[in-house]
């Protein structure tokens, strides 16, 4: 039983005592005043009667007018007038009172006995009768019903009101009880939440100054763990000079994003290095280099700004060397990027940064789904030593075979894209989820979709997906497959995962329909989370603002892929995500590499 009801009952059954107590003492003290009062008017009925039969005491008939007019009166239970001298009954008049709706209970509880009186009629200086009259109580019970009921009708009135002005006053003040409540479930959520206001109460205002205190030191703890593991995550991966990502974190995200032929998609790699870094350094000293570095890092980073599929993927890997991993990147935009990074690479010889023209030489090469890390490296390699060996160093970008076939040519993709959507060709696999101590336990499924080319052959997402992001025809595929999804589940009792791609995300018309889907299908909540990719994650304000909405139609968020940003682990704790995918590149391998491990404990 909770305190509040122990306390509300208290309070109860403290209100039922000293109402009872206060009823009783109260009836008792009534029933006292009544049997005076019976025996006082027996007594003055019988001097009276006495008195007027004294002249009139050898009248029989005058003795019964009398008597009977004295009892009819009421409230008499006997009337009799005895002679003295014979012990002969003169008159009696005797009457049962009507109970007049009184419970005999009540009769019984309150024990009310007839109260008598006695009087001598005299003839002359004898005694010649003796009148005996007896009061019958049910008057005197009738009141002491009405009162009874009026007092424990007020009773009842007054309890009841101090029952409720009891429970809202003792709701008030242990408010600060549920907030500190929700305090300890926000705890367990990475949340930490504050009572602004401190109750009046004594005790209660320093239960909960001490949570207050507690709860600021958690939440400067954790604020010093997420800082802590951003530092050591940034050691690791992060290069120190550029800012740029390092090669141990670029060769993660090569094993990751070319050698899985499930979620990879084709794109370039491009390898830029910087002219006689060498010379330079002797030429022009240690600290310009390290500017010329750095301006190196940030044009790149200025450049591929404009190619999202670059996000996160600009490294370091040694010296002068620069690596850029495009996924999903076409051959068109591989030469744009090319020719942009070589124009404003000019900038720096220009300004003086380096004394060598060109700057840097830039290397590209293609890959496809299940090509190997190190073949491809050794490709780029060889594109960059063609462009420092070719008559005017710039760049080179190397194809494998020959150049893309029609079939995956712009205008033929579009095509196809456009008619899968009309005639919907998309299909829905469901991969297992499990839990890592029990295989057998699946968690949930996660939601794939794949398009069907001429033959009936599930092309998976890489091929396809680069080209609807193209077309900005993103939105349009994650509309259509939750419409699907949500079909699914009115038939079926898994629990599944959709991903939400950042184009939806930033597409209000889209956004919307999402949700008027959501809450049509509310019933579903408990069985459908959304994934948001890391990379594709809006501003903070914007991402809490989501999981409101989702939280408040019933569905979940996660995160997945989590590990590319440098900045991400202090701000979780507000999303309210329903669980949490680490990043691939940091699972692979993690038996043998301590520098993983660190980074998931």
């Amino acid at each position: 039983m909770s305190l509040f009801k122990q306390l509300l009952l208290a309070i109860c059954l403290f209100l039922v005592v000293a109402f009872s107590g206060s009823f009783m003492v109260s009836l008792e003290s009534s029933r006292s005043q009544y049997v005076n009062q019976l025996r006082s008017h027996a007594q003055d009925a019988a001097t009276a009667l006495a008195l007027s039969l004294t002249p009139n005491i050898d009248d029989p008939a005058m003795v019964e007018l009398m008597v009977s007019s004295i009892f009819d009166s009421g409230y008499y239970s006997s009337i009799k007038v005895v002679d003295l001298g014979s012990n002969a009954v003169l008159v009696e008049r005797h009457a049962e009172p009507d109970p007049g709706g009184v419970p005999r209970w009540f009769v019984q509880l309150i024990g009310l006995e007839a109260a008598g009186g006695d009087a001598i009629v005299s003839r002359g200086w004898q005694q010649a009768a003796r009148v005996e009259v007896i009061s019958h109580p049910m008057f005197a019970i009738a009141k002491l019903w009405q009162s009874a009921l009026g007092s424990l009708g007020w009773l009842l009135v007054c309890g009841a009101a101090s029952a409720v002005l009891g429970a809202l006053l003792l709701r008030r003040q242990l408010r600060p009880l549920d907030y500190m409540v929700e305090q300890s479930h926000a705890i367990a959520r990475r949340e930490f939440l504050s009572l602004p206001e401190l109750p009046r109460t004594p005790e209660l205002r320093r239960v909960v100054q001490a949570m207050n205190q507690m709860v600021e030191k958690l939440k400067a703890l954790f604020t010093e763990q997420a800082e802590r593991s951003e530092r050591l995550r940034a050691e690791s991966y992060q290069d120190s000079l550029t800012g740029l990502s390092n090669r141990r974190y670029f060769e993660m995200q090569l094993n990751t994003r070319v050698s899985n032929l499930e979620e990879a998609r084709a794109g370039y790699l491009l390898l830029l290095r910087v002219q006689g870094l060498a010379g330079l350094n002797a030429r022009l000293g240690g600290q310009r280099t390290d500017q010329l570095l750095q301006a190196v890092g940030e044009q790149l980073r200025r450049t591929c700004a404009s190619f999202p599929e670059t996000n996160d993927l600009i490294s370091r890997s040694r010296g002068g060397e620069f690596a850029v991993l495009a996924p999903g990147m076409v051959h068109e935009e591989a030469v744009n990027l090319a020719q942009a990074l070589e124009a404003t690479l000019q900038s720096l010889h220009e300004t003086g940064a380096s004394d060598i023209d060109p700057v840097a030489c830039i290397g590209l090469a293609p890959f496809s789904p299940g090509d190997a890390p190190q073949a491809l490296l050794k490709l780029a390699d060889e594109a960059l030593a063609r462009a420092e060996n070719q008559p005017t160093p710039g760049w080179v970008c190397l194809e494998q075979g020959v150049a893309a076939v029609a079939a995956d040519s712009q205008h033929a993709w579009h095509e196809r894209l456009d008619q899968a959507f009309n005639n919907g060709h998309f299909e829905l696999f469901f991969q297992p989820v499990v839990d890592c101590d029990n295989a057998q336990r699946v968690l949930h499924h996660k939601v794939i979709s794949r398009l069907q080319d001429g033959q009936g052959v599930a092309l998976p997402a890489g091929r396809f997906l680069p080209w609807l992001e193209r077309f900005g025809w993103m939105p349009r595929l994650d509309v259509l497959v939750l419409e699907k999804v949500l079909a699914h589940l009115r038939g079926h009792d898994q629990v599944l995962a959709l991903n939400l791609s950042a184009a939806t995300l930033a597409d209000p018309k889209a956004l919307q329909r999402v949700f008027e889907l959501l809450g049509q299908n509310a019933a579903l909540g408990s069985r459908l989370v959304f994934e948001i990719g890391e990379e594709q994650l809006p501003e903070q304000a914007a991402l809490e603002q989501l999981t409101r909405r989702l939280h408040a139609l019933g569905f979940g968020l996660a995160l997945q892929r989590f590990g590319g940003r440098f900045s991400m682990i202090g701000n979780l704790a507000h999303l309210g995500l329903a669980y949490l995918k680490i990043d691939g590149s940091y699972i692979r391998n993690i038996d043998h590499e301590q520098h993983k491990r660190l980074f998931i404990e």
